[in-house]
């Protein structure tokens, strides 16, 4: 499975401002949907497209589309803070949920919702979820797509630990991985180093 660190200026930029303690909710919240849409138009180079006939005002012309509709599916909460801005690039993308709660006891992630638009099985999933820490959540993510018939996913998120990058590669080899930044570590509370704290807090101005 391939792992790809955008490695894009803007994006760079973009990601130090969140990355800050100091940067408001609002401009957090404006600064994730822009890094997002820079991630989308990286992500959808390779995406395959078919021709159509089209009729410009000189003449008849055969242009390409995209071949398969796009579903985005943000992990609830914080990844709907990453959905306006791929769809600023993709707008007839349409959208699922995904919610999952975490066992105080075993750790374990477990579904609570799950919405899909009735064609995902036959389109290109992309899984969105700002931080890729532990990866168990991402992991049982795309388990629940691949059941629903999904085969084409690809997680995006903005900031991932190694041990995360590594429960998917494990549990997921056929998924690529997206990322604005790699960090170093998980401390011993799980959080990302050096990260961007509680990315749900911050976009949503919560404690």
């Amino acid at each position: 499975m391939s792992v790809t660190v955008l490695n894009h200026s803007l994006i760079k930029h973009k990601l130090t401002n969140i990355r800050k303690t100091q940067t408001t909710t609002k401009d957090f919240y404006q600064n994730v949907n822009e890094i997002a849409g820079l991630m989308a138009y990286e992500i959808t180079r390779d995406f395959p497209l078919k021709p159509v006939e089209i009729e410009t005002p000189i003449c008849k012309s055969v242009q390409y589309e995209l071949a398969n509709e796009v579903v985005i599916v943000p992990i609830l909460r914080a990844g709907l803070g990453m959905v306006d801005g791929i769809r600023s690039m993709i707008p007839t993308a349409k959208v699922g949920f995904i919610g999952l709660y975490r066992d105080e006891e075993t750790l374990e992630p477990h579904e609570y919702y799950a919405k899909f638009p009735e064609t995902v099985k036959n389109s290109i999933v992309l899984l969105v979820d700002p931080m890729l820490a532990t990866g168990g959540s991402a992991s049982s993510a795309i388990t629940m797509l691949k059941k629903r018939g999904c085969k084409d996913i690809r997680y995006v998120g903005l900031v991932a630990a190694p041990e995360g990058v590594r429960t998917l590669q494990k549990d997921h080899p056929d998924v690529p991985i997206y990322l604005a930044a790699l960090d170093e570590k998980l401390n011993e509370n799980g959080y990302i180093v050096p990260g961007l704290g509680d990315c749900g807090d911050r976009l949503f101005g919560t404690r």
